[in-house]
């Protein structure tokens, strides 16, 4: 584990200067910038000051667990198919509920719609790879062509429907997870 950089990163997370965090753990910021860099290593008495500075504790900077992977091929797709909607979702990045968002690929076939979702907090994302689709948001509702994107706050009752006659295909972000 790469103690430094994972300090560093927590610190700019937080937005913190070196100097800043120094003066919240009453060290210098030639010390901080030594530990970022792996050139020391603090004391458990010190690591912990620090690690309380940043909002966390000893036990969870240890067990957090990185996700190194950034590819993620065919393989990782989980799919799912809606007869009664007429729809097929694939879950393109696996187990993204626990991230900050959530892609996946909807294939619609005409006369097929996703499920009305309901007011919620965040915000959403899609782009129709073919076909058309019409975007109900509230009491509004937009076409979308192939090529065109869709952007809006989740704080309306919201779904996509194929009114058209070819299947249409969208990438639709959710942030926060919420399919």
């Amino acid at each position: 584990m790469d103690i430094g950089n994972k300090i560093k990163r927590l610190r700019m997370l937080n937005g913190l200067t070196q100097q800043e965090l120094a003066q919240r753990c009453d060290l210098t910021k030639g010390f901080i910038s030594q530990i970022e860099r792996n050139l020391t290593s603090p004391s458990i008495a010190t690591l912990m000051d620090i690690l309380e500075a940043l909002g966390t504790d000893i036990r969870n900077f240890f067990n957090e667990v990185e996700n190194d992977k950034v590819v993620y091929t065919k393989k990782d797709i989980f799919s799912s198919e809606n007869e009664e909607l007429g729809h097929i979702i694939e879950w393109l990045i696996p187990n993204a509920q626990k991230n900050s968002m959530e892609p996946i690929l909807l294939t619609l076939e005409s006369g097929g719609k996703s499920k009305v979702e309901n007011p919620h907090e965040g915000e959403e994302f899609g782009y129709v790879l073919s076909g058309s689709i019409y975007l109900n948001l509230g009491d509004n509702k937009y076409k979308v062509n192939k090529g065109e994107s869709f952007y809006f706050k989740s704080d309306k009752k919201h779904f996509i429907e194929n009114s058209f006659k070819r299947k249409a295909v969208v990438i639709w972000v959710t942030c926060p997870p919420s399919f």
